[in-house]
């Protein structure tokens, strides 16, 4: 079993993504200071959906900033993870039928914001790795409570 960091394919890293609610999305200011925040999110096909006010993040989306959106997971005790990256540029949704069709999806963030926009981000690049489980470290131990 390798103990090296594994390179994901984007099928692979689109699966991961639905197995989490929060991930966290990057952009750059015009004057290029990186912000990077949390969001809740749900996947729609190859697309990330998430909802945003206004503030930074959507001035970056609507200047047609680049976004990085990042989720991961993992298990300390088992020492495994994973990482997933998506690049792409982001659009607000504004088409009345298709914000309906969207607020279908389970998309569940954790503040209702008075005016929310709902943005799509259609990756350019989708990148992910994994730390597998490796050999030892871990025991397991089964114990019966019908045993006295």
């Amino acid at each position: 079993m390798s103990t090296e960091l594994q390179a994901l394919d984007a099928d692979t890293c689109l699966a991961l993504l639905q197995s989490v609610p929060v991930g966290r999305v990057a952009w750059c200011a015009e004057d290029g200071t990186a912000s990077i925040l949390p969001v809740n999110f749900v996947m729609d096909g190859t697309a990330l959906v998430f909802r945003t006010a206004p503030g930074s993040k959507f001035e970056a989306i609507r200047a047609g900033r680049p976004l990085t959106f990042e989720a991961d997971d993992l298990e300390p005790a088992l020492r495994t993870a994973w990482s997933v990256l998506l690049t792409g540029t982001a659009q607000t949704v504004t088409d009345p039928p298709e914000v309906d069709r969207l607020r279908s999806l389970p998309l569940a963030p954790w503040l209702d914001s008075p005016e929310p926009f709902f943005v799509r981000l259609t990756p350019e690049k989708i990148t992910g790795r994994r730390i597998p489980l490796h050999p030892g470290g871990v025991s397991i131990e089964h114990i019966d409570p019908t045993d006295e």
